[in-house]
Formats: C-alpha cells, sequence, structure tokens
C-alpha cells in the first residue's frame, strides 16, 4: 500500500464541509461537557462576556486553553505522521518511528529529575529553569533527535526503508535511556515525567496554546507548497527526479517540517501515541484517491480526534482523569485495523 496517491478521484463536495462542522461540534463538546457539571445557559452566558467567576474560571481558564492546546497538537502530529508516511513510503511512519518522540521524553526526563541551573547576571547566582520551561526542553530533544536521523541519512545515503529502521533503532536507544534515569534517580518529579510520558493535556493553559500556534500556523502555510513533493516523493529517486524534483532537498525540507511539527507538539503536550499514525489513514481513507483533499482532512482529522479523545477521557476518570495518550492507544489499535483491512 503506498503512502499516499497523487491520481485525483471523484471528490465529494460535501467531505470539507462536513469535517468543518465536526471540528465544530467537537468543540462545542468539550467546552459544555466536564467533570463539573455547568448548566449550557452558563456556558452561553460565559461565552458572551457574562456568567459567575466560577464558570468564567473553569470555562475560560482550564477548558478553552486545553482544548485549543490539543487541537493545536493534534494537527501537527497529523501532519507530521503524513509527511512522514509519504517521504519514506511506510504506512506505519509516525512520529516515534524517527525518534523525535523518544529524544523529546529523554530531555524532559533529564530537565526534570536533575536540578537544571541557568546563570542569573543580575545577582552573581545561579536560578533553577522553572518548570514553564518544559516545552522548550522537550521541543529541543525533538529535533535533536530528528537531526540525527537527517544527518546519517544522508552521510550514508540511506533508503526511506533504512532511514526507518535507523530511526527504530535510534529511538530505542533515547527511550530505554530515559527509562533507566526514570528507574535510577528517584525524584519528586517522577509523577509528572510518568504523565508526561501517557500524554496528556492536563493544565495546560493559553500560555502553551501560544508556544504552538506559530508552529502550527507556518505547518499549514507550507501545506500548499508541499502538494507536489509530498505526491513525488512517494516514488524512488530516479524516478522522482525523472518529473524534475529535486530529491534531496525536497525530503531535506519536509522531514524538517515533519520534525519541527512534531518536536513542538511532543513537547508541550507529550508523546501521544497513535495520532501521528492513525489520522492519516483516517484521512486518506475518508478523501480516497483524491489527494487535494487529503491534507485538510488530516488536519480537520487530526483536531477532531484529539478534542473528542481528551473529552473522553475527561469524563471517563472523573477527578482521576485518563490521560489522553491512553485513550488514543485504545481507539487508534481497532481503528487502525479496520481502516488497513478495507485499504487496497
Amino acid at each position: 500500500m503506498t503512502a499516499v496517491s497523487g491520481t485525483p478521484g471523484k471528490a465529494n463536495p460535501w467531505l470539507l464541509p462536513a469535517a468543518a462542522a465536526l471540528v465544530l461540534l467537537s468543540l462545542v463538546a468539550a467546552i459544555f461537557l466536564g467533570v463539573v457539571d455547568i448548566p449550557a445557559a452558563d456556558v452561553v452566558s460565559v461565552l458572551t462576556g457574562g456568567g459567575s467567576p466560577e464558570a468564567h474560571s473553569i470555562i475560560v481558564e482550564i477548558r478553552l486553553p486545553r482544548i485549543a492546546t490539543g487541537m493545536l497538537a493534534g494537527i501537527q502530529l497529523a501532519v507530521a505522521g503524513l509527511i512522514l508516511q509519504t517521504i519514506t513510503r511506510n504506512p506505519l511512519a509516525d512520529p516515534s518511528l524517527i525518534g523525535v518522540s523518544q529524544g523529546a521524553t529523554l530531555t524532559v526526563t533529564i530537565f526534570l529529575l536533575f536540578t537544571v541551573y541557568i546563570f542569573d547576571p543580575g545577582s552573581n547566582t545561579v536560578a533553577e529553569l522553572p518548570i514553564a520551561w518544559l516545552p522548550v526542553a522537550g521541543m529541543v530533544g525533538g529535533l535533536a533527535a530528528g537531526g540525527i536521523i537527517y544527518l546519517l541519512a544522508f552521510r550514508f545515503e540511506l533508503s526511506p526503508l533504512r532511514i526507518t529502521l535507523c530511526g527504530i533503532a535510534i529511538g530505542a536507544v533515547l527511550h530505554a535511556v530515559a527509562i533507566g534515569l526514570i528507574a535510577g534517580w528517584g525524584s519528586a518529579r517522577v509523577e509528572i515525567i510518568l504523565e508526561w510520558i501517557s500524554g496528556s493535556l492536563y493544565a495546560r493553559t493559553w500560555d502553551h496554546a501560544l508556544f504552538l500556534l506559530p508552529f502550527t500556523i507556518a505547518g499549514l502555510a507550507v501545506l500548499p507548497l508541499i502538494y507536489r513533493p509530498l505526491v513525488l516523493l512517494q516514488f524512488d529517486a530516479p524516478v522522482a527526479r525523472s518529473f524534475g524534483l529535486a530529491y534531496r532537498r525536497q525530503f531535506s525540507i519536509l522531514l524538517l517540517v515533519s520534525c519541527a511539527l512534531a518536536a513542538s507538539a511532543v513537547g508541550v503536550v507529550g508523546p501521544i501515541v497513535f495520532v501521528g499514525l492513525v489520522v492519516p489513514h483516517l484521512a486518506r481513507f475518508l478523501a480516497g484517491r483524491h489527494f487535494p483533499l487529503v491534507l485538510p482532512m488530516t488536519v480537520t482529522s487530526g483536531a477532531i480526534v484529539v478534542t473528542l479523545a481528551d473529552l473522553v477521557g475527561r469524563l471517563a476518570g472523573g477527578t482521576e482523569e485518563v490521560p489522553i495518550g491512553v485513550i488514543t492507544a485504545l481507539l487508534g489499535v481497532p481503528v487502525l485495523l479496520a481502516l488497513l483491512r478495507k485499504a487496497p
């Protein structure tokens, strides 16, 4: 099965409007439903500028920022997965395949387990980095892991299959080191590490959403520009070059875009599993062979899947919510098997 098809089929004119409507419905459901039961009238009042202080706090300061963060992360992980599945010609590729998730996990583990200091020039002393730097630490680790894969790929001219195998090996090493550090060094922050590793939107704020927003905007802005390279990179290098594609340059650009999107998302919400793997398959299944629809369907499906999975985790766990990564894992396996079974 090819990762993506460039042959347009008959497009369903209602597909994109239906997807947009589902995004809106999932957003409304996530706002109105939660552990704390708020009457619909109060929710509407808050959204229109009124409401009680308690309802305002829950809706504006808790639900809305985690929904926004989840939607942005879902879009980024889904687009990153689609790009990776295409350029590696591997339908089972996702950000963990090239070590991005594992690299972020390792740097977050190091950041939280050990005291990280920076020099404070104002007082000639050192100050501990605040935990708000956690997304930055995760993104740096993810990008570093992706950079290692990139350097190995072009230093030794690896094929997409070998890049995949190399990514799996490096990811396994990075993950093993992270787990070893967690097991070997007890810390009051181990609970935070375990929550982050499982993938979670708990306590995400507007700062997290604003951190992701530039990456999401940039990723969406380049989608029209990467259409042709994505179609051609599903072929072997000689075939792609015969169509005039600068294979190595375009491969490098798309790998960089994928790593940046995945690393920034994982740095904020943790390695939410199966989103980057399942959502592109779902988008292709819905769009058929009409590839111009695959990209927007990947974007909308990523936002919907993460929003609804987080809502299920909040409602199922009650006061002790189930991390979104657990929900996506439980739902992702049967969905993926069903999609692969229906695939040609």
